[in-house]
C-alpha cells in the first residue's frame, strides 16, 4: 500500500469488482478443466474459491500470515494428520514464543488467538478441530457462490499439441482440445459483515490488504489459463448503518454493447457501462460513501463526475 492504512471500525459493506479475461479460462471446472458457464444465459462464471484462492496466493507471496495453503508437506514431517491440524502445528512452531496466545501466561495455546495471527481467517473465517480448543469462525467477507460475466460469451474450441510424449511406449507429444473465453467482463460480488468481523478480529487494515490484493493478483495471475486478465473497477458501497442493505446491488451496473451482439465483444471499446441505477442507489440515505478505484482513464473520469459520495481510494 502506498500510505499507511488507518486502523477504524469496520463497517458494513458491499464490493463489486470487475476485471476483464481474454482468450483464456477465468475459472475451470476441477473435474473437466473446462470454463465454468451457464448454458442459459451464455454467461461464464467465476467461483467465491478462485476469488478467494487468488487473495491467499497473493498475500503468502507478500510475507503475510495465511492459514489456508496448498503446501504443508515442510510442516508435519511425514506425520499424518488433517490439513488444519498441520497448519495448526506450524502456526505453534512460529509463535512459540508469543505471550498474547497463551492462555493465562501457560503453555497451552488459545487457539482462536493463533488463528487470528493469518490474515486470511481475519477475512475468510476458518475451522480447528483441536481437541478442548476446537474454533469455527464464519468468514465476514465472502463472495456470490458463482459469480456471472456481465457479457454473454460465445465459447472457442482450441486445439493445442504438447512437446512431452504422452507415455514412454509413445515417440510424440499428447493433443488436447479445450474451451477459452475470448472476452469477458467478469463481475464479482462480495460483502462484509462487522458483527462477524469482530469474532475474527478483522480490521479495517486487513480490509484494504484484501482490496489491494485482489486488485494486484488478477494483474499479476501468470499461469497459462490466467494469463491476460486485467482488473477494470474496485467499488466498495459502505452502508450508513449495519441496518442497510441495497437489494441487487449486483444488478445496478449494466453494459451496452457497440457491436451487434455481446458475443462479439473482444475489448474494452467495444462497450460501454451504464452506472445509473448505482448512482441513484447511492444518493439514497442507506449509503455512507462509495469508494473506487480504477486506473481506466474512460472509468476514472465518469466516476469524478457522479457526485459527492463517491471517493477516490488509493491502492
Amino acid at each position: 500500500m502506498s500510505k499507511e492504512a488507518q486502523v477504524l471500525p469496520v463497517e458494513k459493506s458491499e464490493i463489486l469488482f470487475l476485471y476483464e479475461s481474454s482468450y483464456n479460462i477465468p475459472n475451470g471446472d476441477p473435474f473437466t478443466g473446462e470454463q465454468r458457464y451457464d448454458e442459459e444465459t451464455k454467461k461464464i462464471l467465476v467461483s467465491d474459491v478462485r476469488i478467494k484462492r487468488y487473495i491467499r496466493d497473493y498475500l503468502l507471496n507478500k510475507g503475510q500470515d495465511v492459514y489456508v495453503v496448498n503446501d504443508l508437506s515442510a510442516v508435519v514431517e511425514g506425520d499424518k494428520m488433517s490439513g488444519a491440524a498441520a497448519r495448526i502445528k506450524a502456526l505453534m512452531k512460529k509463535f512459540k514464543d508469543d505471550k498474547s496466545i497463551k492462555i493465562k501466561d501457560k503453555e497451552v495455546v488459545d487457539t482462536l488467538k493463533l488463528m487470528q495471527k493469518c490474515i486470511d481467517v481475519r477475512l475468510f473465517g476458518g475451522i480447528s478441530t483441536e481437541e478442548g480448543n476446537a474454533v469455527n469462525l464464519t468468514g465476514p467477507v465472502q463472495f456470490a457462490l458463482l459469480n456471472p460475466s456481465l457479457n454473454s460469451v460465445d465459447l472457442r474450441m482450441h486445439q493445442n499439441t504438447s512437446v512431452f510424449i504422452s507415455s514412454t511406449e509413445k515417440s510424440r507429444g499428447a493433443i488436447g482440445t479445450t474451451t477459452v473465453v475470448p472476452y469477458a467482463l467478469n463481475k464479482i460480488h462480495g460483502w462484509i459483515n462487522p458483527y462477524s468481523g469482530r469474532e475474527t478480529g478483522l480490521s479495517s487494515v486487513d480490509i484494504k490488504v484484501m482490496l489491494e490484493s485482489l486488485w494486484n493478483s488478477v494483474n499479476d495471475a501468470n499461469t497459462r489459463t490466467k494469463s491476460n486478465q486485467n482488473s477494470l473497477l474496485l467499488l466498495q458501497i459502505v452502508y450508513s448503518d449495519s441496518a442497510k442493505k441495497l437489494y441487487h446491488l449486483d444488478k445496478m451496473i449494466s453494459l451496452t454493447s457497440k457491436k451487434a451482439t455481446e458475443e462479439q465483444i473482444r475489448e474494452f471499446n467495444d462497450y460501454s457501462l451504464d452506472f445509473t441505477k448505482l448512482n441513484e442507489a447511492v444518493a439514497s440515505d442507506k449509503v455512507k460513501e462509495a469508494l473506487y478505484y480504477t486506473e481506466n482513464a474512460t472509468l476514472k473520469e465518469k466516476f469524478k463526475k457522479l457526485g459527492a459520495k463517491y471517493k477516490e481510494i488509493e491502492l
